[in-house]
């Protein structure tokens, strides 16, 4: 896509959400936006509400909240693009990073500003299989096995497909195996990938409404989500070993100092880490981060042993470096890529 292009979609975009905003901003004190990944919709429209409240009721300020949702790599892009986010909230923090790295936006120490990295709420990497799991799959390795079919989103448009990918590499890499293994088994995995969907939600579509494949691989905060739309047709896996996604989040300094709305932004993402806050990320099948709010809702989310990326990668620089750049890992592994 060529520049001018791109300037052309953003201003598009701008103009939308101007738009939204104007019709916010007739009774709100202060508007924000949120530019977020896709599958947090239903999550922030609930927040949005609780944090609106709790600002008047501390305040006396009305504030409100606008959000944009898509691709976690897309929505970064625009917001280096043009698009004034106020706040970001991806689940990944290379997507982040991009705004440090190519728009000079954040500072490059964005992630130690807040408590978990800047992660108030994480998920884990789950399997999802036809009810009575038929063909006994287990662990990452019975994707692996002959005559599996099993649904993924492409690693280099997706945060879910990256982190399927590296959930099933670390495991190899926790239970005592090195790269060559690691890196063996992810090919025999994506071998059985019949489509390569652009994201999540469309990989669920291949799976539970087009019957595609034998196993879906995704994030345990969209199973529920999953159940509730396309019936009770299905059934978790938890491997013996998975990767936590953390869901890292941050003001854009450029913006909100512009606008002169850092107070509310970051007043903002800090609530997320409050009781309220935590357990509205609870009831949305978010893994809340706090102490009080784990063992609130222990029974909620079953315990299951987790890498994070900054442990078994080196965090996400080096991973998207050495696996999902062109060339890299994932590349070599699909044939295009230097081997």
């Amino acid at each position: 896509m060529s520049f001018s292009l791109k300037k052309q979609i953003v201003h598009l975009l701008l103009g939308v959400l101007s738009a939204s905003a104007a019709v916010g901003s007739a009774w709100a004190d202060t508007t924000l936006l949120n530019v977020s990944y896709d599958v947090t919709r239903e999550f922030y429209k609930n927040y949005n509400v609780a944090f609106t409240r709790y600002w008047k009721q501390t305040t006396g300020e009305t504030v409100a909240i606008n959000q944009s949702h898509g691709g976690s790599s897309k929505q970064a892009r625009s917001v280096v693009d043009g698009l004034e986010a106020d706040v970001i909230t991806m689940n990944q923090a290379n997507d982040i990073d991009l705004l440090a790295e190519r728009g000079q936006l954040i500072p490059a120490d964005w992630a130690k500003r807040l408590p978990n990295n800047s992660s108030p709420t994480a998920s884990v990497t789950v399997i999802l299989v036809k009810k009575g799991n038929p063909k006994n799959i287990k662990d990452w390795d019975d994707l692996a096995r002959p005559g599996i079919s099993v649904v993924i989103p492409n690693p280099k448009t997706s945060g879910n497909g990256r982190y399927t990918y590296l959930a099933a590499w670390g495991s190899v890499i926790k239970t005592g195996g090195d790269a060559v293994k690691a890196k063996a088994l992810v090919h025999k995995i994506f071998a059985h990938v019949p489509v390569f969907d652009g994201g999540g939600r469309a990989a669920t579509t291949t799976f539970a409404q087009r019957n595609i494949g034998d196993a879906l691989v995704t994030f345990e905060s969209e199973v529920p989500l999953i159940l509730n739309e396309f019936g009770g047709d299905f059934e978790v896996v938890y491997p013996k070993w998975t990767v936590l996604a953390e869901n890292p989040v941050s003001v854009i300094d450029k913006v909100v100092d512009r606008k002169k709305t850092r107070k509310q932004a970051e007043a903002y993402l800090k609530y997320l880490w409050s009781d309220e806050g935590q357990a509205i990320a609870a009831k949305n099948h978010l893994r809340p981060r706090t102490e009080k709010a784990q063992a609130l809702f222990a029974k909620e989310f079953p315990k299951v042993k987790t890498f994070t990326v900054d442990e078994v990668f080196g965090g996400w620089q080096k991973a998207q470096k050495e696996h999902f750049n062109d060339g890299a890992a994932f590349d070599q592994i699909l044939g295009l890529g230097k081997k």
